[in-house]
Order: C-alpha cells, then structure tokens, then sequence
C-alpha cells in the first residue's frame, strides 16, 4: 500500500509542476465551480482556485508527503496498524491540499478543520498519557483557530458570497474586511505557533517521525502562512501589522533561545520549525509576501529532510531521543548524517544551498527597510542562534564521544529510509536557486554598505563559534555559566508558555469548576433537589409506617382532625 500511494502522489507532485509552468508562462487562473444543490435561488457551490501559487504549493506538499509514506514503508514497518496510519497521512495531505485550492471560507474551514481533527489523531498515535495530553493541547490550541474562522464566516455574511477572493481588492478599507483580517490573523497565529499559542509545536513531538515531517514541513504549520500570503492585500492596511511582527519577531527569537537549552532531539527541530515560522510572519508583516512563500518553500525541503534524519538516528539508537547519549554517529551512519549537516547547513543559511537564497534575501530587505533597531535586532541575533543550535547539534551527534548506555549495533542497512532522503537531499540543495527563478520574474539586487551586506556573514560567524565554544565546555562550567536557575528555567521552558497555556488555564477553570459542585451542586441544590426530596420521602415514609399498623388509635385521631379542620373552615 506504501509503495502504491508513493507513486501515486510523486505522479501526482510532477503533474502538478508542468501545469505550474503552464499557468505561469501563460499568465493564467483557473477558477472552478461546481454546482451541488440547486434549489429555487438556492445555490450551494464548491469553488477551486488553480494559480501557479496553488498549483506549485500542492507540488511540494505531495512531493514531500509521497517521500514520508516512501519512508514510513520502512520506518513503521513493525506496526500492526501500518494501513491505519498510512490513511491518517493521506486525509492529512488531503485536508491540506483542500485548503490550498480553496478561495471560498467555508471550504477553508471543512481543510482547515481536517488539519486540526487529523493532527490529534497522529498525536496521539502511539497511545500513552504523553501523547494524550500532547495532543489535547494540540487540538485546544487549535480550536481557537477554528473559532476564528467561524467569525470570519459570520462577518462574510455581509457580502453576498463566502468567495473571499473577489472582495481583497475594492473591500480594502471596508469596515467588515478590517475585522475579517483581525480574525484571519488571530488564527494563522494558532496554527503557525506564534507567542501566546507557542506551546503546542514541541509537545506534537509525541507524533510518529514521518508525521513530524510532514507536519512541520509543509502542511499543518504553514498554513497560518499560506491563509496570510492569500489574504496579503488586506495585511497591508491592517492595524494589526505591527503587533504581528513585534509578536512573530519574539516567537523567532524565544524559539532560538530555547532550543539552545533543549536535549530532545524532536524538540530542538521542533523549536527550529517555530524559529523560521516566526521569520516567515515577521516578513509578512512587513508586506513581502512573495518572499515569505519563497522561504516557506525552501524551508519545507531541508526541514522535512532534517525530521527524516532524526527519525533514523532515533532508530539506530534503540529509541533514544536524548542528544546527551549520542555522538559520533558519523562514524557508523555516514550516510544519514551527509544528509542532517547539509540539511542543518541549509537550515542555517550556508551558501549556496537552499536556505541560502531565501534567508539572505529577507535579512537584506530588512536591512533595506526603514524599521527601527529593535526588528533589526530581533533578525539578526535570531540568525545566530540558528546557527548556535545548529552547531551544537552537530557536536553532539558527530564530534562527541558514542555515550548510549548500552552497546548497541548502528547501521545503516535500511536503503529504503536513505533512498527517501537523498530525494529531498537532492531537493534540498538545488530548490533555492530553482525557486528564485521561477517565482521572481526580475532577480532582487539589493544595494547595501559592505558591513551591512556582510552582517549575515558576521552572525553565522559569531553564532557558530559560540555554538562550537559552549559545546565544548565542561558540563559543570557550563552549568555555571548559563543555568543561573530561574534564567534558565525561563530561557530554557519557552518563556514559561507551556505552563502559561496549559496548567494556568486548567488550574483556573478546574478550581472554578470544584467551587461549583461544592457549592452548589453538593450545597443548596443538594439540600433543595436530591437529598432534601430524600429526606423529606423518608419522613413521610414514617409517617405512612404508623398508619400501615392498623392502630385504631391513630385511625380515630386522624378522622377526629379532619371534622375539626372541616368545621373550623364551614364556620369562617
């Protein structure tokens, strides 16, 4: 069945590239309807909109999910449940693909909810307390999107189509459109991790490693960027600009900090993954939409490449995902770890491979924009640190010492897993250049003083040899140098966001609620429904016992009250 759905989608990603450049050359838009139900005036429509963006987006998203099932063939080999899984990837990339060619909201939602309701799914797939409460703080996190959404519904009401496409253009200024982009923003926050909903990216660690993959590269993060870059036009004028690049700004630079204090393997791409979505916001925020779509692209190759490299290390190390019991990997798994330095190199920026292009060229038109010196800050010291974890990741698996506790046989056996990454190796060093042909009609030529062009140099530099220096050190000292306690708890926990998302919000609403089954359902409702009925029936019960005897004495009284009360009553 793997292999069946690998060809199926690759075939599928190649067509998908021709009509790209069929679309692209020519200059054209395809716009699809397709009549459901039509009753009376009544008409309910499913609408496609087919651009090259769409067309070259979908061919990335199957192109990398066709190489994670490939992978999966062997990954997930001894799982009983292999089709399960399998089918859970297909209606992930399915839901993805929906909301890719979707211009109409509501479709929207039906791709978007499919993300959220799958994703929990996968979370929780290998079935222990972890999972289960990763994924509940997945799919909560995740809901507020989906409510978001919902308001947008609920606001497009006032225009006679949920075709939001047609209204970007001449709605600019329009009242309704303003809030329909508050809302569109609030949830492209949910879904992309931004600070405050930031907490749920790493816990989705809990997922199988082909599903990290697929989840960080190109479907279930990058569609807050994807909805944003569509709604681009609106993002301009909005009043929500800057707060969005002062948050997704943070969300860089808090990611970069924290990964740096990370020992899960899953966790530090994880928290690298948040690092470049805060970058791809930031852009957007700034109105350079194209070149957030460009890095978006660029980073979906190297970063599924990375989750595919992490997964066999964890599977050559006996399912260990600690970095400190790891080092020199190299040695045994020379092939797997070509691929995690090249894609790591990427990740970082390196010329000439693909992050390279898209990276750089953003850090320049920052430098070229007219934003003050804290953006400027937030940019730069964000790329070090990229850089930083990126090192410190190579000395741990390749440079240190082997430290699994026990011997364990390291091998490189499965083709299957090495012939799927060296696609996306492949992929990963020509698609910076490929894509800076194809989406830019003219090449960028930003006219920058020396050291400015040069201060992404100067940060890779900077980065990786503290990254080299701080790796090197001896645990104790390094203990003294950076684990100042409560500094590094905050660095080090995500600004205590987990904490912040999760056990405050429970502690609240779980204390409210304990407040009201002792006080009211346990108290007066108590007193007044269940256990005040009780006792009233129980003495009345009492009552009815002594009648039940057959006492001439109770009878006679009883009928003696009744005369006196019937009496008292003809007489008044």
């Amino acid at each position: 069945m793997c292999l069946v759905n690998f060809f199926f989608l690759f075939f599928f990603s190649v067509m998908n590239f021709f009509f790209f450049i069929y679309l692209l050359m020519n200059n054209k838009i395809m716009f699809l309807e397709w009549e459901l139900i039509s009753f009376n005036s009544l008409m309910i429509v499913f609408s496609i909109l087919i651009d090259w963006m769409s067309c070259l987006f979908m061919m990335y998203v199957l192109l990398i999910s066709s190489v994670v099932i490939y992978y999966s063939n062997s990954y997930m080999k001894s799982d009983l449940n292999l089709n399960r899984f399998i089918i859970l990837v297909l209606l992930f990339v399915f839901s993805m693909i929906l909301l890719i060619i979707s211009p109409n909201i509501i479709s929207i939602l039906l791709g978007w909810d499919g993300l959220g309701l799958v994703s929990y799914c996968l979370v929780i797939y290998y079935q222990n307390i972890k999972s289960y409460n990763s994924g509940m703080l997945t799919a909560l996190s995740n809901r507020i999107g989906d409510v978001m959404i919902l308001m947008v519904i609920a606001w497009m009401m006032n225009y006679p189509s949920w075709n939001y496409i047609f209204y970007l253009n001449f709605m600019v200024n329009d009242y309704c459109m303003n809030m329909i982009i508050f809302f569109i923003i609030l949830a492209s926050m949910t879904k992309s991790a931004q600070i405050p909903f930031s907490s749920w990216l790493p816990a989705a660690m809990a997922a199988p490693t082909p599903v990290s993959a697929l989840v960080h590269s190109s479907t279930l993060v990058t569609a807050g960027v994807y909805l944003l870059i569509r709604f681009n036009i609106l993002l301009i004028n909005s009043y929500m600009l800057n707060m969005l690049l002062l948050l997704s700004g943070l969300t860089m630079f808090m990611a970069g900090i924290s990964a740096n204090y990370e020992y899960d393997l899953k966790k530090i791409i994880a928290l690298s993954t948040l690092s470049q979505l805060g970058l791809m916001m930031s852009i957007l925020s700034m109105g350079f939409f194209d070149l957030a779509f460009f890095h978006l692209l660029t980073h979906a190759m190297f970063k599924a490449l990375l989750f595919m490299c992490a997964g066999m290390i964890i599977h050559m190390m006996n399912d260990t995902q600690d970095i400190r019991y790891m080092g020199g990997v190299s040695y045994c798994i020379p092939l797997t770890s070509l691929c995690l330095n090249i894609s790591n190199m990427a990740l970082c920026g390196i010329p000439f491979l693909a992050g390279f292009y898209s990276k750089d060229l953003v850090l320049e038109m920052v430098s070229f924009s007219n934003f003050n010196f804290y953006i400027y800050f937030l940019y730069y010291f964000s790329t070090g640190l990229t850089v930083f974890y990126s090192i410190r990741l190579t000395i741990y698996l390749m440079i240190n010492d082997y430290n699994l506790i026990s011997v364990y046989n390291l091998n490189e056996e499965d083709y299957t897993m090495i012939k799927s990454m060296f696609m996306l190796l492949f992929m990963s060093i020509i698609s910076g250049s490929f894509l800076g042909w194809l989406i830019f009609s003219y090449p960028y030529m930003i006219y920058l003083p020396f050291n400015m062009k040069m201060m992404v140099i100067y940060v890779m530099i900077i980065g990786g040899l503290l990254g080299y220096l701080i790796s090197n050190m001896n645990i104790y000292s390094l203990n003294k140098f950076l684990h100042f306690y409560k500094l590094s708890n905050f660095l080090g926990f995500m600004w205590f966001l987990p904490n912040l998302s999760t056990y405050s919000l429970n502690f609240l609403i779980l204390s409210y609620g304990h407040n009201l089954i002792k006080n009211i359902d346990l108290g007066w409702i108590e007193m007044y429904s269940g256990q005040g009925m009780f006792n009233i029936l129980k003495n009345y019960s009492i009552v009815f016992y002594l009648f039940n005897n057959n006492n001439f004495k109770v009878y006679l009284f009883s009928f003696i009250l009744w005369i006196l009360i019937l009496i008292f009553y003809m007489y008044m």
